[in-house]
């Protein structure tokens, strides 16, 4: 039985995301990072921990921006192939969202409406949203705004099946690495395997929106993470790039069917606010 949907359903609940994700960090990255400052050896790295926990606190409290970079608004959306929309276009119904969101809750407008022209289109908008189609009469909006502080510092490895699984440890751990400060650690490291280019590289980016501290259900992929969580850690690079035992606070590493000449490996890395926000309508 089709289900209808009125798109201004869409609308008000990603205007409300998108400032309730600038606002108040998710429950797994507060545990994250609290887990994080407990465990954490190095003095100057605890009370850089300690700082950025302090930081979180007074956003929420005071309704600040956890991040002065509050994003390119980047939204999932899961449709149930039983959901008719009506009232309008959905892709514009999203953008109207991220538009009053933005507005209403007064954070920065971070958009250039052409890449080489670079004028501000003023509103945060045109958003980036990815649809997929799933059985049922729901919608699931993922809101994950992206700073570009960490953005920047991502990157996509075309290796050869030759290169193995060391060749995609080396990719992962050297991308991290070169990073340095600039990604704003302790970092999630989301990674994508497998695919076409830029199949691998939406598996990254759904992987930083996955739950901390969960893991793939693939027990090789899952032993991977757990190993790359390890040896970024022993890197060294540590909060605000200062030292110390918290380079990264997970990796997660989504994997899809690629081809006999391929193994692409996309690394998208986040910040330690790490936004995002589900909602099921």
């Amino acid at each position: 039985m089709v289900r209808s949907v009125n798109v201004e359903l869409l609308t008000e609940n990603i205007k409300e995301m998108c400032i309730q994700a600038n606002h108040y960090l998710a429950p797994d990255m507060d545990k994250a990072m609290k887990e994080a400052h407990e465990r954490e050896t190095k003095p100057l790295a605890k009370q850089i921990l300690g700082q950025l926990l302090e930081n979180l606190e007074i956003a929420g409290e005071d309704m600040i921006p956890i991040c002065q970079d509050t994003g390119m608004a980047v939204v999932f959306l899961k449709i149930g192939q039983d959901v008719h929309f009506e009232g309008g276009s959905v892709e514009e119904a999203v953008n109207e969202g991220v538009r009053q969101g933005y507005a209403e809750g007064y954070l920065r407008k971070s958009v250039v409406g052409d890449p080489l022209l670079r004028v501000n289109t003023k509103d945060n908008t045109p958003a980036i949203i990815h649809y997929e189609l799933v059985p049922g009469d729901k919608v699931e909006i993922l809101v994950a705004p992206k700073g570009f502080g960490s953005e920047n510092m991502s990157k996509i490895h075309m290796l050869k099946p030759a290169d193995g699984v060391e060749g995609v440890k080396e990719a992962i751990i050297n991308t991290v690495r070169e990073a340095g400060p600039n990604a704003c650690p302790p970092v999630v490291v989301g990674v994508g395997i497998g695919g076409t280019f830029e199949k691998a590289a939406i598996l990254a980016k759904k992987a930083l929106t996955r739950e901390i501290g969960t893991h793939s259900e693939l027990p090789h992929v899952r032993e991977l993470e757990e190993e790359l969580l390890a040896k970024i850690n022993e890197i060294g690079l540590g909060p605000a790039g200062l030292g110390g035992d918290t380079t990264a606070l997970a990796v997660n590493i989504n994997t899809y069917a690629t081809h006999i000449a391929g193994l692409p490996v996309a690394v998208n890395i986040c910040c330690h606010v790490n936004r995002h926000i589900v909602r099921t309508i």
